[in-house]
């Protein structure tokens, strides 16, 4: 199969929409992935949104078969010209376990890097994140605010694209800006 990454288009806005929203109903629920949608349709929206690392990955059809979004995030109005929150990344139900999330997020991270961004942050299953790079952000000082409901602290994870940056960044990740996830 031939698959290729992009930084996204006009003519895959929807498409990716559609994707997401139908592996997030399958492996969560339909409430669940309106979120999801209502959340990257915001984002897009947002001071926040990067388009050149809003990724998707299409096959031989162009048909698109897996999706990553890093926007800027801040810490108390802070590092948001130095910090990246990953969400989502949805891969298409049937193509799952065959490293498409895998290479959107390394060449995310590449993108990142060459643009001068720090550090990226995400929220998930730690299981799913360490074999990225991604570490308990606690350990570094980053922690969940109020309007961020975690299942545990490790859930809420960070990896550095430069080396001992972290050493610098900290705070406290509030939601309160996204109308989505309240």
């Amino acid at each position: 199969m031939n698959r290729t990454i992009k930084s996204m288009e006009d003519k895959y806005l929807i498409p990716s929409l559609d994707m997401i929203r139908r592996t997030f109903t399958n492996s969560e629920s339909a409430e669940d992935a309106q979120i999801v949608v209502n959340l990257v349709q915001e984002i897009r929206s947002m001071k926040y949104y990067v388009p050149e690392l809003e990724l998707i990955m299409v096959d031989e059809n162009d048909e698109v078969i897996g999706y990553s979004m890093f926007s800027r995030f801040h810490l108390g109005d802070k590092f948001k010209d130095e910090l990246l929150i990953l969400t989502p990344v949805a891969v298409k139900t049937e193509l799952q376990r065959q490293h498409i999330s895998k290479e959107l997020i390394e060449a995310g991270f590449e993108k990142a890097k060459g643009m001068g961004f720090k550090a990226v942050l995400v929220e998930g299953n730690p299981q799913n994140y360490r074999s990225r790079g991604f570490v308990t952000s606690a350990d570094f000082g980053i922690v969940a605010g109020e309007s961020v409901d975690l299942p545990a602290p490790e859930c809420l994870m960070v990896k550095e694209l430069e080396k001992n940056v972290l050493d610098n960044i900290s705070g406290v990740l509030e939601y309160t800006e996204y109308k989505s996830l309240k």
